[in-house]
């Protein structure tokens, strides 16, 4: 039987735990109430902070009995984020923390597939939630008062944060219209490319675009690692940039892994590799004061790659795309990678495009399953959207 899991430190939150889980259940949906504190409980659970903690690769030493706190609410979070993992019964997830607390139960909502309900209410919920959302579609709400009791506000949050996920797994989304789902990467230089090959192929595509800022290229990964996509048509690699030269839209030393992993139709270009972005002027490192910038809005600058790092950055690609053995293709637009990377533009440097293309075909490993297409276009024409897009419908029926 699926279950709500509510979950908490029975120690220091059981007041509160109690009152979540009951209002849940009052709503006719089955509990489960688990306990991550250290401690121990003070207020009867289902699931003990014991059986939790065995799931850590230490065992139950690793977590419980420590007194370094700090120690041992990160041990709590890696056994939690296995023990998430191992269940099969979960309807939806509801934490309830205060610093520690969130830590713990997002990282195990975390590791929950996208679109299973996930709420926490946290102190922490209004200010930077970042490294507890993550790529996930975790919702956070705050708790506005501590948690230290039970209050007339916090009875109110508590009844709404309840009321909301019964209704969630009470009433799931209706099911998908039956089509593939493709995972597209865009950037405003590179739109009209992505546009136009999303609408060429919405009609037997469900069409997923994730904006290249790092956390997008990450959640498309980790849709494509949880057999939610078919293929992906990977036009903006800009995250590279960032993540190579300092900018702060990184990927992570993982992009490419899950094409790697699922080895599902790839095709993949150069979009947006001109560029590093920085915040506004102001915050730009020193080192790179008197190179290229533009400035995308006053709180966005870019700056432009030179030959060198262009050839870092295709050699970067290519090495991790050579360790793909699903099909692979690669487009390269020798017109130009970005809308500030044509004939007049702002970024317009052809030397650095070619030390790019030149390392990207050099390290890629070409073979019948990966292969490099030069095209004499620029990435925004609509004959390279075109290309793309029989490019991937051919390797899709493969």
């Amino acid at each position: 039987m699926k279950r709500i899991y509510v979950v908490g430190t029975a120690d220091t939150k059981g007041e509160e735990l109690t009152f979540l889980a009951d209002t849940i259940a009052a709503s006719g949906a089955a509990v489960a109430r688990v306990d991550v504190g250290t401690p121990g409980a003070v207020v009867p659970v289902d699931v003990s902070a014991e059986e939790v903690a065995g799931h850590h690769p230490g065992g139950h030493s690793a977590v419980l009995g420590i007194d370094d706190r700090g120690i041992a609410v990160a041990a709590m979070g890696v056994a939690f984020a296995r023990f998430a993992q191992s269940r099969n019964d979960i309807a939806g997830m509801i934490g309830i923390g205060g610093g520690g607390g969130t830590s713990i139960i997002t990282s195990g909502m975390r590791t929950l597939p996208l679109g299973l309900p996930k709420i926490m209410v946290s102190t922490l919920a209004s200010g930077d939630t970042a490294p507890y959302v993550d790529v996930s579609d975790i919702v956070m709400m705050p708790s506005v008062t501590d948690m230290a009791g039970l209050n007339r506000l916090s009875r109110v949050v508590l009844h709404n944060a309840a009321q909301a996920i019964a209704g969630m797994v009470a009433k799931p989304a209706p099911p998908p219209d039956g089509k593939p789902s493709l995972g597209l990467t865009m950037f405003g230089v590179t739109t009209p490319c992505v546009t136009a090959i999303a609408e060429q192929l919405r009609s037997t595509y469900d069409c997923m675009v994730f904006h290249a800022t790092g956390t997008g290229g990450r959640s498309m990964e980790k849709l494509a690692d949880s057999g939610l996509l078919s293929g992906v048509i990977d036009i903006t690699t800009t995250e590279v940039c960032d993540l190579l030269f300092g900018g702060v839209l990184p990927a992570t030393e993982d992009r490419f892994g899950a094409i790697a992993r699922t080895r599902l139709p790839y095709v993949g270009s150069v979009g947006a590799l001109d560029m590093v972005n920085f915040w506004a002027p102001p915050t730009i490192p020193e080192k790179y004061r008197g190179r290229l910038f533009y400035e995308h809005n006053p709180n966005v600058t870019l700056m432009r790659t030179t030959p060198e790092e262009s050839r870092k950055i295709g050699e970067w690609i290519g090495a991790r795309l050579a360790l793909c053995e699903g099909p692979v293709r690669f487009l390269i637009p020798e017109k130009g990678v970005s809308a500030l990377d044509i004939e007049g533009g702002a970024f317009f440097d052809p030397e650095a495009d070619t030390a790019l293309f030149e390392a990207i075909e050099r390290t890629i490993g070409p073979s019948s399953m990966r292969r490099v297409v030069r095209l004499p276009l620029h990435i925004n024409d609509p004959e390279f959207a075109k290309a793309a897009t029989a490019a991937f419908l051919d390797i899709a029926r493969q």
